[in-house]
């Protein structure tokens, strides 16, 4: 009988569990306001996107939110956990379009500015 194998894990993939994403790299990437809101009206009247429109109004949709939240959760007028709903219903609900699922969630991966 051998020696027990342990798993081992390696630095990289500890550091990628931890790994923050930046907030302000993300909205660099951000589409101009005028293409925002004719994405934002193609999908309202269900117009077909292609594929790298989607992406487009998914990525900006998101960005918009997560710096919602990220700049309500500091803010001390603003009771704790009621950022989520409030950007929630500003970004998506109020503008007929239903959230992804996951979207708190994939949120936290962001540091704040």
């Amino acid at each position: 009988m051998g020696r027990k194998k342990t798993k081992r894990v390696s630095k990289k993939t500890k550091q990628k569990q931890k790994q923050k994403f930046s907030l302000k790299k993300s909205k660099k990437r951000m589409i101009s306001k005028k293409r925002y809101q004719q994405l934002i009206e193609k999908r309202q009247h269900n117009v077909k996107l292609t594929l790298n429109e989607r992406k487009q109004l998914d990525h900006a949709l998101f960005a918009n939110y997560c710096s919602c939240v990220k700049s309500l959760k500091y803010n001390e007028k603003v009771k704790d956990y009621l950022e989520y709903p409030i950007c929630l219903s500003a970004v998506y609900k109020k503008r007929g379009l239903t959230p992804p699922k996951g979207v708190t969630a994939k949120c936290g991966k962001y540091k704040p500015n």
